[in-house]
């Protein structure tokens, strides 16, 4: 029989909070597509949509501009406070960036409550700082993480075991819980992006970040509209063109601990 997740009915009463951390490849990509889901949300009579934050302590370089969203004119400024301004000109918006890396109190600063956190991270430390923070007393409903590496990689909805999300069978699993060893800092960090744009792109094809994002939104967007899913994550391969979908079942969370992780 296939299990279903429902959201929670504390989301549909109030802007839902969402803390994006990270504005780099899979951040940038995630933000862009966040103003569709926000006016998505207030056409089918949501109160509010989103309420969105951006983290990120990082400026602009050169090689950024090579498969992000950034100018040569941005060159030197803050990529979170670059994007956020420029989608509240484009959609009248009023997000707010924060020019500082993510800590393990930062959620305190966006409300006693956060309804989504994206982790868009790309070192085992972030995200062990990331699964403390969002396992506190502050509550978080959900936590999504996007990641990736050349021509591969996987995004996952999860809800924290925290003051909101209760230790029960059908509880999402986050990525942590799925693969213990991506919040693991002592299994060792992946190499650094490269400061040449031939080697960034070596390591890191385009558009796997697109499409991540997209799909990833795609999910959060159908949780939105019609309240329930049957899936909370996907797997996606650019060399076979094959996408598989993590489905909500405790039995393929315990299968999935065996899998490979990026």
């Amino acid at each position: 029989m296939q299990i279903e997740h429902c959201l929670s009915a504390d989301l549909l009463r109030r802007p839902v909070r969402v803390l994006v951390v990270g504005s780099g490849g899979n951040g940038s990509a995630i933000l862009l597509g966040l103003p569709y889901l926000h006016q998505a949300m207030l056409v089918w009579g949501h109160p509010g949509g989103l309420d969105v934050t951006v983290m990120d302590a990082d400026t602009v370089s050169e090689t950024n501009c090579v498969r992000q969203p950034f100018s040569r004119s941005d060159v030197g400024l803050n990529e979170a406070t670059v994007l956020v301004n420029r989608l509240n000109m484009f959609w009248g918006l009023g997000w707010k960036a924060r020019p500082s890396a993510f800590e393990a109190d930062s959620l305190r600063g966006i409300g006693d409550r956060a309804g989504l956190v994206i982790g868009c991270v790309d070192s085992r430390a972030a995200r062990k700082t990331l699964e403390l923070a969002v396992t506190s007393q502050v509550g978080v409903s959900y936590w999504l993480d996007p990641g990736n590496n050349a021509a591969s990689g996987q995004y996952v909805l999860g809800q924290p075991l925290n003051c909101i999300n209760r230790r029960r069978a059908e509880r999402l699993r986050t990525v942590a819980e799925l693969y213990p060893e991506i919040a693991d800092p002592s299994a060792g960090e992946d190499p650094l992006p490269s400061c040449s744009a031939a080697e960034a792109l070596e390591r890191q094809e385009p558009f796997i970040n697109h499409t991540l994002a997209a799909s990833a939104l795609a999910m959060v967007v159908r949780l939105f509209r019609y309240g329930r899913i049957s899936y909370h994550g996907a797997y996606f391969n650019a060399e076979s063109g094959r996408m598989s979908g993590l489905a909500v079942d405790p039995a393929r969370w315990k299968r999935s601990r065996s899998r490979r992780y990026t």
